[in-house]
């Protein structure tokens, strides 16, 4: 599933591409028909994310909501064809002008909805770190009297929104954090080093397309941004995450996976041993 910088970088390439101007929405699968048509002409206000969930604001109060789920993609393109570009698999939503197609296939969820509608859905997320300001105490407090697992608990956008399966594993191997720890015995100050460190990697993924978190690959990245000479990855390396039964990169032990949360969590047992 795309996680939260996946989407914020969504919303960063809608706005540019967008932002002011009417496209016209159609539903070339059929599905979204209603919806579409909803929108259609009206003037593009602009795009934001919160977690794994993306809106876009139209003039008259009208918001796209858009959830991509576990398989859903959402390309922005030049427009490069004399007429109407050709369709490509089942487009549920397309956004057109004279410069840019943007298709919607196969999301979770897709619908227009009101500003009340969009304040309850971000009023039961958890902060993001990639938004402005966002509040790490809200999820410290919800961490800190719960009996759930830590590494359950970073996947609950009810707590931390954006943070998906990947980035859980990894950050709480970076910072030596046993994933099967209760949250209620986690230390303000291990929390504080997961939201720090989420903070400051999240970006990366936003910059070059993958989730960065091999310290090696980290430095390298924030070197290239440094001078503004950061280009989309081909290649993404990890520590622990789909490594299972493989050495560790630190210790040598082999990496375990068990399903936590509905997904695979990867972990180290000797670097991540509780203490």
């Amino acid at each position: 599933m795309p996680e939260g910088h996946t989407l914020f970088a969504l919303a960063r390439d809608l706005d540019a591409a967008y932002r002011g101007t009417q496209p016209t929405a159609t539903s070339p699968q059929g599905r979204f028909a209603a919806g579409a048509a909803l929108i259609s002409g009206r003037t593009f206000v602009h795009a934001t994310s919160w977690g794994k969930h993306l809106f876009v604001e139209f003039e008259g109060d009208a918001w796209l909501h858009v959830h991509l789920g576990l398989i859903g993609t959402f390309t922005v393109d030049q427009h490069r064809y004399a007429g109407e570009a050709p369709v490509v698999g089942q487009v549920r939503l397309r956004l057109a002008t004279e410069d840019h197609v943007a298709d919607l296939r196969g999301p979770n969820l897709c619908a227009v909805i009101t500003p009340e509608q969009v304040e309850a859905v971000t009023s039961r997320l958890g902060p993001d770190p990639l938004r402005p300001e966002p509040d790490p105490d809200l999820a410290w407090r919800r961490i800190s009297r719960s009996s759930k697992t830590i590494a359950e608990l970073l996947m609950d956008q009810a707590v931390l929104a954006g943070v998906g399966n990947v980035y859980r594993s990894e950050v709480l191997f970076r910072k030596r954090v046993d994933p099967f720890r209760p949250g209620r015995e986690i230390r303000r100050s291990t929390w504080d080093a997961i939201w720090l460190d989420l903070v400051d990697l999240l970006p990366l993924g936003v910059a070059t397309g993958k989730i960065v978190t091999v310290e090696e690959q980290v430095e390298e990245v924030r070197e290239r941004m440094a001078v503004g000479q950061v280009d989309r990855l081909t290649e993404r390396s990890s520590y622990v995450y789909k490594r299972q039964g493989e050495p560790c990169l630190v210790c040598g032990s082999r990496i375990r996976t068990r399903v936590v949360g509905g997904r695979n969590l990867f972990w180290c047992g000797r670097c991540q041993r509780r203490r």
